[in-house]
């Protein structure tokens, strides 16, 4: 199973500043673990997450682009990025490779 990003605000104003210290704190458990985002055009992008802002602009280290396929069992072979960064209005949804989570398996793996 993987863990989805919620990108949604608190409920309610009295809530903000613990809820900000808890996506604080998640997001920094996040850092340098494998994410898979799926963008507006259809490409998906796998990489190390590195950093992110109030946009919700990601940047991606070690970063592999895939294209969309017609044919939805096979991938293709993946572009090598680098480093990169995606703006946070392309971003469609967030996955988090949950290898190194406990309990869960990771979105790429054999297992």
């Amino acid at each position: 199973q993987n863990m989805l990003i919620n990108t949604d605000g608190p409920s309610g104003r009295g809530e903000l500043s613990s809820y900000s210290s808890r996506a604080r704190q998640k997001l920094e458990s996040l850092l340098n673990k494998n994410m898979r985002i799926r963008m507006t055009d259809g490409r998906t992008l796998v990489g190390l997450f590195l950093c992110t802002d109030r946009d919700c602009n990601v940047i991606l280290g070690s970063a592999q682009e895939f294209l969309k396929s017609s044919d939805s069992f096979s991938q293709g072979e993946p572009r090598v990025l680098g480093l990169a960064m995606i703006p946070g209005h392309h971003v469609v949804s967030i996955e988090v490779e949950s290898d190194s989570l406990v309990g869960t398996q990771g979105f790429g793996s054999s297992h």
